[in-house]
């Protein structure tokens, strides 16, 4: 009972250590987190490099992995680009077991009480991430040696001296025992650190570690396999090619390994570098060069296979026939990224702009369809009013699901709220550009027509709503503070366009140049119009704020 109490509580820290690690150091990256994902990765080397630094960063190659599928369903990254980010993800992960093999045990509780101490304390953002972050730190190492405690007394369980007998004799047995574990607890940094622990303990030995290190790395891609259910097709086969890197690596490295090369190759390179070589390393920092070794190894191997990789995996999983009408599904909503809140909201913003673009097309086949009369610019800006009305349903949700139950920081809450705003704001554009289709047909049905001067005017003040409009998003889009502001401006020359209009209007109606039913028509275009107008502002003074 001690022994388990022991491992489990032990192992219990060192999984919260490591979500605590994780949690703190992407809240601390933030939006640059994304931003390395999708501007690293545009040749095979570079997305290598970028899978890593990432994981090095959030210290889970599972994490890393999920984040690249989520990616990839959302269209922001294409499936060449994920195996890159596959191939450093796995190289990235060994920083974990390097960390292990240090031994800093001894210093866990001081770590723990300087991340206790910023947690508590801090006042700003960044020192309370910071807290988090070397809290999680601290807390890996106690955890690892209260899981030694219990995992010391293993050595004199004979069925487990057994166990590990069979392992030593049957290396298949061994890879097939680290992979159930690793997806049992879902990642292999545990399970590693864990395999450290009992080495060091003396409850098991370095060829008995090395099957079960090599199986682990396929069980770390069962969290990408759930991951890839029922997403995107490009997204399934980056699931697939995680397990396939893993897999075929393990199964060239195994033979290798019984043979003795590969524990030749792994003492050979560690007597090159600084520090004494293999024989002054501690068993826990051997078998973190081993895992090192295999990742780096492996990935090299596989580098001037990507291309074939990507053709493999088209083949295994053939595109299908998509009959959904692709307008109207969100783009970026991607699930899977809901718990890294920044990234999250980044696609939100995403969508939103998505969203921008079917009101600002809606408003201009509007308009089409007021001079021209043409049915296809009817039922176009139809469409994507209706598309702008799923959007915003949809991207109001994802936000409330990306915040609700999180502790958010001023900066998350202000964006989520700028984008609830906005949405709200283009919903509205998507409406009055519906009552201008509404208006069009009224005027055709009762075959109103309004002057060639009403006319002229009134396209000079739709062509200045387009601008403004489109000003606002492309200001929205590249948080260009000067163009927001012109956008205020150009409203501004708006409501006195409007209210110029409305005189001439009635001097016409006055002279006898316009009908009753033709003036309330111009007057309820105008009305949409000016609102149109407002609404633009409301997306530039959004712009303005957020850089405030």
């Amino acid at each position: 009972m001690e022994l388990l109490f022991y491992c489990l509580g032990g192992l219990g820290m060192f999984l919260f250590s490591m979500k605590s690690m994780s949690d703190g150091l992407q809240a601390l990256a933030g939006d640059k987190l994304r931003d390395i994902l999708e501007k690293g990765t545009k040749t095979p080397i570079r997305g290598i490099f970028t899978g890593a630094l990432v994981t090095g960063l959030i210290q889970s190659s599972a994490a890393t992995t999920v984040l690249t599928i989520g990616l990839v369903n959302a269209r922001l990254m294409t499936l060449r680009q994920a195996i890159g980010v596959i191939m450093g993800a796995n190289i990235g992960t060994t920083v974990t077991a390097y960390l292990i093999g240090f031994k800093l045990s001894e210093y866990a509780l001081p770590i723990v009480f300087v991340g206790a101490f910023l947690l508590f304390f801090g006042k700003k953002e960044r020192w309370l991430n910071l807290g988090q972050v070397i809290l999680g730190f601290g807390l890996l190492f106690y955890g690892m040696d209260v899981m030694g405690q219990g995992l010391k007394p293993l050595a004199e369980f004979p069925q487990f001296t057994q166990l590990m007998l069979s392992v030593e004799d049957n290396a298949l047995l061994g890879v097939a025992v680290g992979a159930i574990l690793t997806a049992t607890i879902q990642s292999s940094s545990a399970m590693i650190g864990i395999m450290q622990e009992l080495a060091y303990q003396g409850v098991m030995t370095y060829s008995q570690i090395v099957p079960m290190l090599f199986g682990s790395n396929i069980g770390t891609t069962i969290t990408a396999l759930l991951a890839g259910l029922g997403t995107t097709v490009n997204a399934k086969r980056t699931s697939i090619v995680n397990l396939m890197f893993n897999t075929i690596g393990t199964f060239i490295f195994l033979p290798l390994f019984m043979l003795g090369i590969f524990p030749f190759l792994v003492e050979t390179i560690s007597n090159l570098l600084p520090g004494g070589g293999w024989e002054a390393m501690n068993i826990k920092m051997q078998i973190a060069q081993t895992h090192g070794m295999f990742n780096i190894t492996n990935t090299i191997l596989f580098l001037p296979f990507v291309s074939l990789l990507d053709r493999l995996v088209c083949k295994m999983i053939p595109d299908q026939e998509d009959t959904r009408d692709l307008m109207v599904q969100p783009k970026y909503l991607e699930k899977r990224l809901l718990g890294n809140m920044p990234m999250a909201l980044s696609n939100a913003s995403r969508e939103m702009l998505h969203m921008g673009r079917m009101a600002a097309e809606a408003l201009e086949y509007a308009v089409d369809y007021y001079f021209l009369h043409g049915e296809d610019d009817k039922t176009e800006a139809l469409r994507r009013e209706n598309t702008v009305d799923i959007l915003e349903q949809a991207i109001t949700q994802y936000v409330i699901d990306a915040t609700y139950g999180h502790d958010v920081n001023h900066t998350l809450s202000q964006r989520s709220y700028m984008i609830l705003q906005a949405v709200g704001d283009l919903e509205r554009v998507g409406d009055h550009a519906e009552n201008l289709v509404e208006l069009t047909d009224y005027c055709l049905e009762n075959k109103i027509e309004m002057s060639k001067e009403a006319n002229d005017r009134l396209r000079e003040m739709m062509q200045m709503v387009e601008k403004a409009l489109a000003d606002s998003l492309t200001a929205l889009r590249n948080n260009n503070v000067d163009l927001a502001q012109k956008v205020i401006e150009q409203d501004d020359i708006i409501d006195e366009m409007e209210s110029d209009l409305r005189k001439g209007h009635i001097t016409r109606l006055n002279a006898g140049a316009c009908s009753a039913a033709a003036g309330a028509v111009y007057l309820d275009i105008l009305s949409n119009l000016e609102r149109i107008g407002d609404h633009a502002v409301n997306l530039a003074q959004a712009v303005i704020e957020d850089q405030n």
